[in-house]
């Protein structure tokens, strides 16, 4: 399954990105049988907000939001204008802001950064179902 958005760069943006998240998600579960944690429904959520607030922020115009199903994960790509490539910071407690990249790459399995012909594209995958072992973040410890 998959949807997609053009998100034209408005203030409402981020939350008609996160209820089309849920959404997705709800149809996932409910038409196909695919089982969604409540988890990994929170956890896209928060991945859609911040990748979607990036966008709006650093990149002129309109973005695309993709959202697809595939092999028990989600994955949540987002496209915007700008050809420059995120960098995540060092961790730095004393900062105020500017976390968003470091907790997509925390809560994700997968994450990758691409140059398109236009622009950029920005992928986070996140597994569907509760990790069996309780792990709370999308990797596994170090």
């Amino acid at each position: 399954m998959q949807a997609a958005v053009v998100l034209d760069g408005g203030g409402a943006d981020i939350a008609r990105a996160r209820r089309m998240a849920a959404g997705f998600l709800t149809r996932v579960q409910d038409e196909r049988g695919v089982p969604v944690s409540q988890r990994a429904l929170d956890l896209t959520q928060l991945v859609v907000s911040e990748l979607v607030t990036n966008a709006r922020k650093y990149a002129p115009g309109p973005a695309l939001l993709d959202l697809r199903v595939t092999g028990g994960m989600v994955e949540v790509s987002v496209w915007d204008s700008d050809p420059v490539l995120p960098v995540a910071r060092a961790a730095d407690a004393g900062r105020v802001g500017q976390h968003g990249l470091e907790i997509v790459m925390a809560v994700a399995q997968g994450f990758e950064a691409q140059r398109e012909p236009v622009g950029k594209r920005i992928t986070a995958r996140l597994a569907l179902a509760d990790d069996p072992g309780g792990d709370i973040t999308g990797r596994p410890p170090l």
